[in-house]
């Protein structure tokens, strides 16, 4: 058996299970999950529609890189939402379809990472935990980045001494982040790809919540357009994953893609003709038509966008918590340990949120997580409103 999965930890919903366990909430009150990252909204019934029509598809093996149709629509897609030159996307060179940014993240890490050459993967703290397996089960080690209220929740890039940036193979972004809604700026982005062209090694940018975002002028920037937009339009060393999962309300059908750097683009399609993984092709026709529509996005932006205010109304004057940049969480600060106040929370008002230190390790002597608690506004609008009047009753009662 492989040594190496030994190294991974429970998976923070594991350790929150074990937190309740034996707990009893109040059988009156309807209980409200918050802590799991699943969108809620109603999926698109045009979508629905397209994989009912397209059963027969099923008949036959899919191409592990799609279609030439869900390629174009993504190429299309990436040109109108980041402002990328036409000519810098070829479908068949830089686009590779993928069933969903989870599976596609970690496989990356495994297909890219030189494990003879001491290995390295930089990620933030707190983080996906996909991205710490993956450096586990790649042979990498990984070497996080604090991000707290004291770097605005976004990693600090200049702290990273030089030998660490030395051993870097990949580096894992999250922007905007989850689960502090933060949004990486140009400028950053800019510094880190120079950044990867010196010291050699890949941007890996998952960028699954980037359409959730609440001013409707001005969308997160992405990876591929500022590398664009600094002359670098063959998006070396930049890889970006994208999914219809947060954008369309689709996390069942598991529909994403992985686009950028060329070489990369192509090697890590020949690892996944290995792997096995091609998209069922009623799901590629689907796929295409979400792609292309952009009105129930603006929809589903504008369903986050009264939550937030509703829950942020209710909750900002007993709780210290903001708006975030963009996504679906909010990440505030608790008035105890934030372990203790999600154990008590689901014991006294029957809702589940994710304490914060179970999404972060312990780097330079801190947890960035702790005293902190993710709470996902995936559900309607009503039971949002309902949690977060349960929640202040609950602080207001401490």
């Amino acid at each position: 058996m492989n040594p190496d999965l030994n190294k991974l930890q429970p998976y923070p919903f594991e350790k929150l299970a074990k937190l309740k366990q034996g707990i009893t909430p109040p059988p009156e009150l309807k209980h409200i999950p918050m802590s799991i990252g699943e969108p809620k909204h109603p999926a698109p019934d045009f979508v629905s529609q397209i994989i009912s029509d397209n059963m027969q598809g099923l008949s036959s093996y899919p191409l592990t890189k799609g279609s030439d149709e869900l390629r174009q629509s993504i190429a299309s897609w990436l040109m109108n939402r980041f402002g990328l030159p036409s000519s810098s996307l070829d479908v068949n060179k830089h686009i590779i379809p993928v069933n969903g940014t989870r599976e596609a993240l970690f496989a990356f890490a495994q297909a890219m990472i030189d494990r003879s050459n001491d290995p390295l993967i930089i990620m933030p703290n707190p983080f996906y935990q996909i991205y710490e397996g993956a450096a586990f089960l790649s042979g990498a080690e990984p070497y996080f980045l604090n991000t707290s209220k004291e770097t605005n929740y976004l990693p600090d890039f200049d702290a990273v001494p030089e030998k660490i940036w030395r051993r870097c193979q990949l580096i894992y972004l999250c922007s905007p982040g989850n689960p502090t809604g933060a949004v990486i700026d140009s400028g950053t982005l800019e510094k880190l790809i120079k950044l990867a062209h010196q010291y050699d090694f890949i941007i890996t940018s998952d960028e699954c919540y980037s359409e959730l975002y609440f001013d409707e002028s001005n969308p997160p920037v992405g990876l591929l357009q500022v590398a664009a937009n600094a002359g670098y339009d063959d998006y070396s060393r930049c890889v970006v994953f994208h999914s219809l999962s947060k954008r369309s309300n689709l996390p069942g059908m598991r529909s994403g893609f992985v686009a950028g750097d060329e070489n990369i683009i192509q090697s890590f399609l020949r690892y996944r003709t290995y792997h096995g993984c091609a998209m069922p092709p009623p799901y590629q026709v689907a796929s295409i038509a979400a792609w292309s529509d952009e009105e129930h996005v603006r929809q589903n932006r504008e369903l986050y966008r009264q939550k937030f205010d509703a829950v942020l109304e209710i909750l900002q004057p007993v709780l210290n918590v903001t708006r975030p940049d963009a996504g679906f969480y909010l990440w505030p600060q608790t008035p105890i340990d934030d372990a203790e106040f999600a154990l008590s929370l689901f014991e006294k008002q029957n809702i589940t949120v994710l304490p914060g230190n179970y999404l972060s390790r312990v780097f330079n002597g801190v947890n960035p997580g702790s005293g902190h608690i993710r709470m996902a506004l995936v559900a309607p609008l009503e039971e949002c409103i309902e949690a977060a009047q349960r929640i202040r009753h609950h602080i207001e009662s401490l």
